[in-house]
């Protein structure tokens, strides 16, 4: 969030359309007329991630002249990020930061700013508008609402409300349902929506999940006459894949200070970015897309292998870096992966992951090893092992129990996997006594918790937390899983990270 001296800034001293053209000429700055960009996509969820990701692709696509692609943000739950661009005019800054130095750009994709709570009746509005034809989301894992067995968790508040209000929506299901239905009413094609977050097979998941709401939506409106809108949606509605890549860690007021130093009028909210970046995308967009391909983005039949890839190898590596990093003092990511023992315990980490990945598919995972590894150690990042701490019960399923799942089946152990989730576990009970109370969160705190207050022996905390989490329901190895993770959380509290690694040499 902005600090509070940043966001009372004039805008006579601000980053604007007005003062952009001053910038140093180091700073690249949109070469297209931002006047005549047509707003052809909406975002749900404006975060860094996104401004520094799909919002620059989408900046190189402007200015190679596709102007009618231009961004309309929607953010669900916030006003932060429309409080610091609206201001701006929807400008802001990238820093790409690598070890060797800095590179600031300012992208002028995001053409405005809504938030939904305001003004839900604005956001079905740009998402009902003939020219939006794509519609792509990065709301984080938790905020697809599902339930522990991985359907649509009917019993959450926000879903109860958006089925009994399907004109006043808060939910990314709700504003995406409802837009749906009033094109198809209207006679408008209906967008593609493209999901960016880490969900498994993330495309096909929201569609399962959007079918899902719609069904319960039919029956709560069926006595309206309105047509069924699930078939519709299973049918007609095209949901691509896509994996996304690039390591942006939250900017701080200090970051904020030195861009605007840098440029000469304040920037309220620039992101943070590494060089590499990375976007695979099925492509399947019946009303059309950019032209992604022209500035290095993977347009492919099939995303799932480089999909796990990733999950594997770098969400996987980062999960056991944040929570081991956390639980031997470790603030940054490069600082911990410095840490002779945890940068061994990475190495072996994806000896054991690689196996679980496709050998059909072309990938070169010693190539993409070698490239995580120099990631991990830009030291310009000062990524914040808390920062990806966050979520750990909604991000592990996919990042590492379902690899530890698949070890298991082959009859090969997953030891180095069973204890990142025992870091995990470990770095949830230090919190309020050698962490900080708050330094990370999750979305299942208030059960974790009250079993983990309990202290309870390693065997009886680690079962309670698969119970509570949902990992691996029901699968033949999950209690093989339980007891190899709980030998680990055992490593951890007895002789602390440092001690537990070495366990796994013996």
């Amino acid at each position: 969030m902005p600090s509070d001296q940043t966001s009372r800034a004039t805008t006579n001293n601000r980053l604007s359309g007005k003062t952009v053209q001053a910038l140093p000429a180091a700073v690249a700055t949109p070469s297209y007329d931002r006047s005549r960009i047509v707003p052809g996509l909406v975002h749900l969820g404006v975060g860094a991630f996104h401004r520094a990701h799909q919002a620059a692709y989408v900046d190189d696509c402007l200015a190679a002249g596709e102007t009618d692609w231009g961004i309309t943000g929607v953010s669900l739950r916030s006003a932060d990020t429309r409080d610091a661009l609206a201001p701006q005019d929807g400008l802001y800054t990238l820093a790409i930061r690598g070890s060797g130095g800095e590179r600031l750009q300012v992208i002028g994709s995001v053409g405005s700013m809504l938030v939904a709570p305001e003004d839900p009746d604005a956001v079905l509005a740009a998402l009902t508008d003939p020219h939006t034809r794509i519609v792509t989301l990065t709301i984080t894992e938790k905020a697809y609402l599902r339930a522990a067995g991985g359907g649509l968790d009917t019993t959450h508040p926000d879903i109860v409300h958006d089925l009994a209000n399907p004109g006043a929506p808060r939910t990314a299901h709700g504003f995406l349902a409802e837009a749906l239905a009033r094109r198809r009413a209207a006679g408008t094609p209906p967008f593609t929506v493209l999901c960016c977050d880490n969900l498994p097979a993330n495309g096909a998941t929201l569609h399962r999940l959007l079918t899902e709401f719609a069904t319960l939506r039919d029956a709560g409106l069926g006595s309206t006459g309105e047509p069924s809108l699930a078939p519709h949606i299973a049918d007609r509605v095209a949901f691509p894949s896509s994996m996304v890549d690039r390591i942006v860690p939250a900017t701080t007021d200090a970051d904020r200070a030195r861009i605007s130093g840098e440029l000469g009028v304040e920037d309220a909210w620039p992101v943070m970015a590494e060089p590499f970046r990375q976007w695979v995308v099925e492509d399947k967009f019946p009303s059309g897309r950019p032209a992604w391909e022209k500035f290095g983005v993977t347009m492919v039949d099939d995303v799932r292998p480089f999909e796990d890839m990733k999950l594997r190898l770098l969400n996987g590596a980062h999960s056991a870096i944040a929570y081991l990093g956390l639980l031997s003092g470790h603030a940054t990511v490069d600082r911990a992966f410095a840490d002779p023992a945890i940068r061994s315990f990475v190495d072996a980490l994806w000896a054991e992951a690689i196996p679980t990945l496709p050998t059909d598919a072309g990938l070169n995972t010693s190539a993409y090893t070698a490239e995580l590894a120099e990631r991990f150690s830009n030291t310009a990042l000062a990524h914040r092992t808390a920062q990806i701490a966050n979520d750990g019960s909604q991000k592990l399923p996919q990042r590492i129990v379902a690899g530890a799942i698949e070890r298991l089946h082959a009859s090969a152990a997953p030891r180095h996997l069973a204890l990142v989730v025992a870091a995990w576990i470990a770095a949830c009970e230090a919190r309020g006594k050698s962490l900080p109370e708050a330094h990370f969160t999750d979305p299942l705190d208030g059960p974790l918790t009250a079993l983990l207050d309990r202290r309870s022996p390693a065997d009886e905390t680690v079962a309670a937390a698969f119970d509570v989490a949902g990992f691996a329901m029901g699968d033949r190895a999950r209690e093989t899983l339980i007891g190899l993770v709980a030998d680990s959380l055992g490593q951890v509290r007895g002789g602390g990270p440092a001690a537990a690694i070495a366990a796994l040499d013996f």
